[in-house]
């Protein structure tokens, strides 16, 4: 089955590539270069306010990519489903603002082209990693996408599911490993940091880790972060908000500004010891 499978990876394995992808985007960005590239934000944009405090936040550090998401996956209808299209231009005036770049989540094909002039990473989320509609559509643009590992989805599944982008045309795919569903009931998936080396040796595309969603724990988000770098991550995509108690997404995961900024301090010895940079 193994086998069979890695046949069908055929623009996005290693055997096929002269060497490996460097994706680049606004702002300088490389993903799959000597630096790591860091992303943060709330999971979910929530205001105006919100969304100042946090880009204030990823100018001090450094940071460059602003994350947030405006259509909502959620596990019930009745969760909050994100401001939409409008949060998305309230989102893109703050980015603007601050020089930072936007990577969202789109959910529907019928919203790639209103969201086309505001975003710079569009992100396919693990919901959506096997949407093989979506991923051909996106496939037809030449905008960067981010696709997340579904939660009970193999290596290899995350691999189709980038060639179904790449060879439609996009080749500017970025992986990212976002936790398995395992028996373990601690957390909130079980960050496999395997994949990040294995990725690495069969596949030419950069990878990134989001420790936010593979622990549901902000206790946890800055060790397997730090496990992260030093397993090879192109990057990394963390959770923040100004106020987690109160946040209507995912609080239990998110970091406050402060504690974002304490993290980056810590991350970069790290790096370095690796030969890379943030």
């Amino acid at each position: 089955m193994r086998k069979n499978l890695l046949a069908h990876i055929r623009l996005a394995g290693s055997s096929n590539a002269k060497k490996k992808s460097i994706i680049k985007i606004g702002n300088n960005i490389a993903f799959g270069g000597k630096k790591i590239v860091m992303m943060a934000g709330p999971c979910a944009v929530e205001s105006e306010d919100q969304l100042e405090n946090i880009a204030e936040t990823l100018v001090t550090a450094g940071v460059k990519i602003i994350r947030g998401g405006v259509f909502k996956a959620r596990t019930s209808p009745y969760s909050f489903q994100g401001l939409g299209l409008n949060g998305l231009k309230i989102f893109s005036k703050i980015a603007k603002k601050n020089n930072l770049s936007i990577i969202t989540e789109v959910l529907d094909i019928r919203d790639i082209e209103k969201m086309l002039p505001y975003c710079d990473i569009f992100q396919i989320g693990s919901r959506n990693m096997q949407n093989f509609a979506l991923l051909r559509e996106i496939g037809k643009l030449k905008k960067a996408v981010l696709i997340k590992r579904n939660m009970s989805s193999t290596i290899q599944e995350l691999l189709l599911a980038a060639e179904y982008v790449l060879s439609n045309g996009n080749p500017n795919v970025i992986l990212c490993e976002r936790g398995i569903r395992t028996f373990e009931t601690e957390t909130k998936n079980t960050l496999s940091l395997s994949a990040i080396p294995l990725i690495k040796e069969i596949s030419h595309l950069p990878i990134i880790v989001d420790p936010s969603h593979a622990t549901g724990k902000k206790t946890l988000v800055p060790a397997m972060t730090k496990a992260a770098i030093a397993a090879g991550a192109d990057g990394i995509l963390i959770d923040i908000h100004p106020n987690p108690k109160k946040a209507l997404c995912d609080g239990s995961q998110a970091l406050k500004p402060g504690e974002f900024l304490q993290l980056m301090q810590k991350i970069k010895p790290i790096a370095w010891a690796i030969g890379r940079d943030i």
